[in-house]
């Protein structure tokens, strides 16, 4: 009987396996499809504690070939130490003046407040920062002269949107009697060295220096060289041309280096988006391209227009004194350095050069 029984499963199975696929579709099946995770492969992303950097041909990209010369020329005219342009992370143009080298250092000036905003973002995704509590909460009360009501109105966010409400005529100073009170936080964007304050909540919250924690979080993770040096009463971060490249690769490619996530992408979408409405041009830091309006350092006037109207409407920029600039551009999968002396004229972060370099480029790229 056993044996028969099991003749009769076997046949079942066999029969069951062999219906029609009419007979099939008599009996729903719910399918479930796994989508898996992909990681796009388009950029490049050169290999850590390597001087290997693979290059595109201009000619590969349809550029116009005999502008590359004449773009030459019109940066070592303006006192241009080093230049580089990235497609897609490969090197299409690496350029070096007035006897700087790949190995030289050079001073990011306030391009590198974009490093501070980078590192917050990271801070924040461990949980060890949230940027819409108040500064005291991590440095304590007392760091500026405004009332305790006053300045607890001032958050980490205020300090990467330039919103603190501090007064910003008294230079670069962060020391209590340099902060003073001018407008509630929140109110009135100007340009202040106070930004280095979020340096202090970082290291605080981390229980580790600041240089610490951002070697660790960031600089090591894509192969950065430099240091930070402090000058006056500014801490200025100096590498090389190249590893400004590397850290504007990481944000062309929203955070992420090779297949890590670095930055958390919503927030650095947050930070390279206008961040308020008194400076649409300005996120977190990064300057912003293709506004209505726009204010600069050391001014409370608003000017109409674009921030650098040559330039492609969806680029966003790090910008420092003396024309160090750091420009991404997503539409056309560009990250563009330019190091060496001001240009033209002693500038803050905007300059003529901006416009007049896009210029240049324009002729090169399209």
């Amino acid at each position: 009987m056993n044996r028969f029984f099991s003749l009769f499963l076997l046949f079942s199975v066999l029969f069951l396996s062999n219906c029609s696929s009419e007979d099939v579709d008599e009996i729903p099946q719910e399918e479930i499809i796994e989508t898996p995770e992909t990681v796009d492969t388009s950029l490049y992303f050169p290999p850590l504690n390597s001087t290997t950097w693979e290059t595109t041909a201009i000619t590969d990209l349809n550029w116009n070939t005999a502008q590359l010369q004449p773009l030459l020329n019109y940066l070592e005219e303006k006192n241009t130490k080093s230049f580089m342009i990235l497609h897609k992370g490969k090197i299409v143009v690496e350029n070096y003046f007035d006897d700087h080298t790949e190995t030289s250092p050079w001073y990011w000036a306030s391009a590198g407040k974009t490093l501070t905003t980078a590192v917050a973002g990271i801070a924040q995704e461990e949980n060890l920062v949230d940027l819409n509590a108040k500064v005291s909460d991590y440095i304590g009360t007392g760091w500026t002269s405004a009332s305790l009501e006053k300045e607890n109105l001032i958050t980490c966010k205020n300090l990467l949107t330039m919103t603190s409400g501090l007064d910003d005529s008294f230079g670069d100073g962060i020391s209590p009697n340099d902060l003073q009170y001018v407008a509630d936080a929140g109110t009135r964007w100007a340009y202040h060295g106070v930004f280095l304050k979020m340096q202090d909540v970082i290291a605080s919250a981390s229980n580790q220096t600041w240089d610490d924690y951002f070697t660790t979080k960031l600089k090591n993770r894509i192969g950065m060289t430099g240091a930070w040096i402090q000058t006056g009463n500014t801490n200025v971060y100096w590498s090389t041309t190249r590893s400004m490249a590397r850290f504007g690769l990481l944000i062309a490619a929203d955070g992420r280096w090779s297949e890590t996530q670095i930055i958390p992408e919503n927030f650095l979408a947050e930070a390279t988006t206008t961040s308020q409405n008194i400076n649409k041009a300005y996120g977190y830091l990064w300057w912003i391209n293709g506004q209505s309006t726009y204010r600069l350092p050391q001014s409370q006037l608003e000017f109409s227009g674009e921030l650098i109207p040559n330039a492609p409407q969806d680029m966003f920029c790090g910008l420092g004194k003396n024309d160090q600039k750091i420009y991404i551009v997503p539409s056309k999968d560009l990250v563009i350095i330019r190091m060496g002396q001001t240009a033209d004229s002693s500038n803050f972060a905007l300059s003529n050069f901006d416009n007049e370099l896009w210029e240049q480029l324009n002729l090169l790229i399209d």
